[in-house]
């Protein structure tokens, strides 16, 4: 089993080399890919330096956008994804792979609630974790963790879903829940960022796009499960204002009619949403086991002995 480790690093120059060599020392066969996503100072040198395959990106694309960009280059049968800031101890990976082995498709390493980095990060982390447990039924330890190992062949079936910011880590984990693919969930360590490292995520600037994560989480699942619980809130609502006003004014109102009308649009909506997601998954089916179905080394993917330093493992 050839095993790429893709580490995605803007501007961490101060970080990325020992980040680089500690994924060597417990994982001297496997090959390194670092992805430099626009970097203003020296992360790709360093990273080159420490021995990895070096990809740049010419300006910041976003971190889904590089580990896109790694996954297509990656010659390995199984990826491992870690951030370059130095939180992600190497030492962890090989108990990652050891759990792939378990008959698993993607082992995420699952954080500790006391490893989040803020405490509104921590809440909308719960959140996330609990919306995806009762989306897919099985319980879900952290979903928006950047550290994990995957079967290349079956992440790559997703790489058109996966956006290019921050929150790839949670469209393909809710994509492989529905596609079927077995995830297993590791508790691992965290430390701090290096010293030199700064997070590239604002508050304010991302906040905003916490809702349409959360609806993002919802329709690559099962729209209904989210649309069919609104739609009966606003058909108990309708009915239960009708026997106020019938109460009182022996009357139904408009705001009972809005109500009823609301809720049947509601339903429509998440059932026309379950059946484009239900469509989505069956071209995917189709298209893995069709008769033109690309190897996992489609274009796009470079093997080592295609790379211009003449890479081998860890090159």
């Amino acid at each position: 089993m050839k095993v790429t480790v893709l580490i995605p690093a803007r501007d961490e120059a101060a970080a990325i080399g020992a980040v680089v060599e500690g994924v060597r020392a417990v994982l001297p066969e496997a090959e390194v890919v670092v992805v430099d996503d626009g970097s203003t100072d020296a992360t790709a040198s360093a990273a080159r330096e420490a021995g990895a395959y070096v990809i740049s990106h010419p300006y910041p694309m976003g971190n889904g956008a590089a580990i896109k960009t790694g996954a297509r280059a990656a010659g390995g049968d199984v990826l491992v994804m870690m951030d370059g800031d130095g939180q992600h101890d190497p030492a962890e990976a090989p108990r990652l792979l050891e759990a792939l082995d378990g008959g698993y498709d993607m082992v995420v390493g699952a954080r500790s609630a006391s490893a989040q980095a803020s405490i509104w990060r921590r809440i909308a982390n719960a959140l996330y974790n609990r919306l995806a447990s009762y989306m897919t039924g099985h319980p879900v330890q952290d979903l928006t963790s950047g550290f994990r190992a995957v079967r290349a062949s079956k992440f790559r079936e997703f790489l058109h879903l996966l956006p290019n910011g921050f929150s790839y880590p949670t469209t393909i984990t809710m994509a492989f829940f529905r596609a079927g693919y077995p995830v297993a969930f590791v508790p691992v360590r965290v430390a701090g960022r290096a010293p030199g490292s700064r997070s590239h995520i604002r508050p304010l600037r991302d906040g905003a796009r916490f809702l349409l994560i959360i609806f993002r989480v919802a329709t690559l699942y099962s729209p209904l499960k989210i649309f069919a619980p609104l739609a009966g809130i606003l058909f108990a609502a309708a009915w239960l204002y009708y026997g106020y006003t019938y109460a009182t004014m022996h009357r139904f109102t408009n705001m009972s009619a809005a109500l009823l009308v609301t809720s049947v649009v509601v339903f429509l909506m998440g059932l026309i949403s379950e059946q484009i997601t239900m469509l989505l998954y069956r071209g995917r089916e189709e298209g893995r086991h069709g008769p033109e179905a690309a190897p996992p080394t489609a274009a796009g993917s470079a093997s080592p002995e295609s790379r211009p330093d003449g890479g081998g493992p860890g090159r």
